[in-house]
């Protein structure tokens, strides 16, 4: 009978299979020759102590039994190109899961997306980092794959009471995913690993019978008696349909505005909002692993800190190891930032989001735009921190100790973000309450993490697109929308989902919700 051992093992036994064979042999007192495979089910770092151990959950087959290598397979995907049509928009992680559970149910998926193709949106990520110029359609943030194509790929996720995680980091294996996601702690793809995926998800749904448009964005929703019937796109097109999954992403606020001006009901929502900070990859290792080099069995550092200031939650969040900052505006006059590591993360540097609890008294200035106030909020910062930097897509920088005392820096080293930094005093671009938190929070950093307070770090402003400002409000039961029947508020767009897996999650669930109203 196989056994499941769990130990914690040096960094050197758990990579290399002869030596953890050596390590077993000695638990379960047998020899080394009786092991036949050992299975790795999950493993993460332990990093407290200054002796660094490795997490491993393991199956052990000794000659004899039975093992087999489980290679993970796609669903069978039937031909829907006959079947009910369901319109799905946005092709982020919601629409795209949510096309597949669609397909999986024998309905039709029809994806509309506003951007590009993974290969075309390379173009105008190209245009933004060097020639400034924001494509708003096609960007960081909309086009095939969401905005989680290019920043990043992280699955990790604490929503696991939403729904099947396993599942969903199946499917990625299935479309060609490292297996090792299945088993680390904080599993990782990579945006340049991605791209390939989100590809041959979309191949997939087409060649079942789905329609996937792309540079199709949304300009109405066709409703009739409280209904849905179907969309109206850019072209002037019009596309019906009594079932619309709406997952156009935390970004779309053309959606946001439409919906309120047809008065769709929606709702303003708390989110986060700071700053990006940069690190060296070195100091963050030095200070997790109490090293002075990490060496090469251990991967870059991570961290996450959270902190209570000034009576609000000021966190790490985002946080990319190896990683760089990217410009992730979605209209001219604004500045964005957002981070990405590739799949080795092997860059020299480290970066977070370093953001702050928002309330919805806080958008009170903004009370004339209702349920866009949170929305106009964050517009306003970013709009701020384009004309400060120089309107361009440079982004307002500061050294962090600097940013503490209250002292505009008087230079700043080039950092990852490519588009350029001009210093700024941070307190410009922010309300005064979150410029006190801020400064207040990253003294408490330090305390905790001893080092992290630096001026080698730099801070690049905003990090304002954590979550969606807007809630569209949807039965907790049926999952259609509390007013409109046969809409389906979808992922991190609509309130629902905050990563790629938990907006996965939600597409399927949308998918089935679907498929119970309409019955077999």
């Amino acid at each position: 009978m196989p056994q499941e051992l769990l130990l914690q093992v040096t960094p050197e036994i758990a990579a290399n299979e002869s030596l953890l064979k050596e390590y077993l042999s000695k638990q379960i007192t047998v020899s080394v020759n009786e092991i036949q495979h050992v299975s790795i089910l999950k493993r993460s770092i332990d990093a407290r102590q200054k002796a660094i151990k490795i997490n491993l959950k393991v199956v052990i087959y000794l000659k004899g039994e039975p093992f087999q290598e489980q290679k993970i397979q796609l669903p069978d995907y039937g031909n829907v190109s006959t079947a009910q049509e369901v319109i799905v928009v946005g092709a982020g992680p919601a629409g795209l899961f949510a096309a597949l559970q669609l397909i999986e149910l024998g309905l039709k998926p029809i994806v509309v997306e506003r951007g590009k193709d993974v290969r075309g949106r390379r173009r105008d990520l190209k245009a933004i980092n060097v020639d400034y110029l924001v494509n708003e359609d096609s960007n960081y943030c909309f086009g095939e794959g969401g905005a989680g194509t290019y920043s990043d790929g992280k699955l990790y996720t604490r929503s696991k009471k939403r729904g099947d995680v396993t599942r969903i980091l199946e499917l990625l294996v299935a479309f060609g995913a490292s297996e090792d996601i299945l088993i680390e702690a904080h599993p990782h793809i990579g945006t340049n690993k991605l791209p390939q995926i989100i590809q041959d998800i979309r191949e997939k749904i087409i060649e079942c019978g789905g329609q996937v448009l792309f540079e199709t964005r949304l300009t109405d929703i066709l409703v009739k008696n409280n209904e849905v019937q179907g969309i109206v796109t850019q072209k002037g097109d019009t596309i019906l349909a009594n079932k619309i999954i709406l997952a156009t992403g935390h970004s779309a606020r053309d959606i946001f505005e439409l919906l309120d001006r047809k008065q769709i009901f929606i709702e303003a929502k708390p989110f986060a909002l700071g700053v990006r900070a940069e690190h060296p990859q070195s100091l963050i290792d030095s200070i997790q692993y109490s090293c002075d080099y990490r060496g090469e069995l251990l991967p870059p550092a991570p961290y996450s800190i959270v902190k209570q200031v000034g009576g609000r939650g000021m966190y790490s969040f985002c946080m990319c190891p190896g990683g760089v900052i990217a410009p992730c505006a979605t209209s001219p006059g604004e500045v964005v930032t957002n981070g990405w590591s590739p799949s080795k993360r092997d860059q020299a540097t480290a970066n977070s989001g370093i953001v702050i609890e928002l309330k919805l008294e806080d958008f009170k200035p903004f009370a004339k735009f209702g349920a866009l106030a949170g929305m106009e909020f964050q517009k306003s910062i970013e709009q701020r921190a384009w004309h400060l930097a120089g309107e361009s897509q440079k982004v307002p920088a500061q050294r962090m100790i600097d940013f503490t005392q209250n002292k505009v820096s008087s230079e700043i080293p080039k950092t990852s973000y490519v588009p350029g930094t001009t210093s700024v005093e941070m307190g410009q671009v922010f309300p005064g309450f979150l410029t006190q938190i801020l400064r207040e929070g990253f003294s408490e950093f330090g305390k905790s993490m001893r080092g992290y307070l630096t001026n080698e770090a730099i801070l690049h402003a905003p990090e304002s697109r954590t979550s969606s400002p807007v809630r569209i409000p949807r039965d907790p039961l049926t999952y259609e929308h509390v007013q409109i029947k046969g809409l389906y508020p979808c992922g991190e767009g609509a309130g629902y989902a905050g990563g790629i897996i938990s907006a996965a999650i939600d597409g399927e669930k949308c998918a089935l919700m679907i498929k119970e109203s309409i019955g077999n």
